[in-house]
């Protein structure tokens, strides 16, 4: 006969290991998407010479044993993004039209996360 006792520790244990595997597969899922939204904003990334496009990188910038944050951010070439998002104005007047890049990746990204971590876990 099982213990009440040995019974709710089988059921903590049960659920600790659950939970370590939900967070080994949450993290995966967030590395696999912010690798899959720097490709995308570098492949729509307008080109004049490149840098723009190579400068996108995923770092991780904060990490525990239960969550992990990455940023997606143009290292050197940060200055510009808004602008080439947006559109800006022109010295002499007039516009110049905005190339959106970095919003629909943005989108795709959210929606690549919430399907591969339910995929994980299911």
């Amino acid at each position: 006969m099982t213990s009440i006792d040995d019974m709710a520790a089988a059921i903590m244990e049960g659920l600790s290991e659950y939970a370590d595997l939900a967070d080994a597969a949450m993290k995966k899922a967030v590395r696999k998407t912010a690798t899959a939204v720097k490709n995308e904003i570098s492949a729509k990334a307008p080109v004049k010479s490149g840098r723009y496009k190579r400068s996108w990188t995923a770092k991780k910038t904060k990490e525990n044993s239960h969550t992990l944050e990455m940023t997606v951010h143009s290292k050197d070439r940060y200055q510009i993004a808004h602008l080439l998002e947006h559109g800006h104005a022109k010295r002499g007047g007039g516009r110049v039209a905005a190339i959106p890049h970095i919003a629909p990746a943005e989108a795709n990204g959210a929606d690549m996360l919430e399907t591969l971590i339910k995929k994980e876990l299911s």
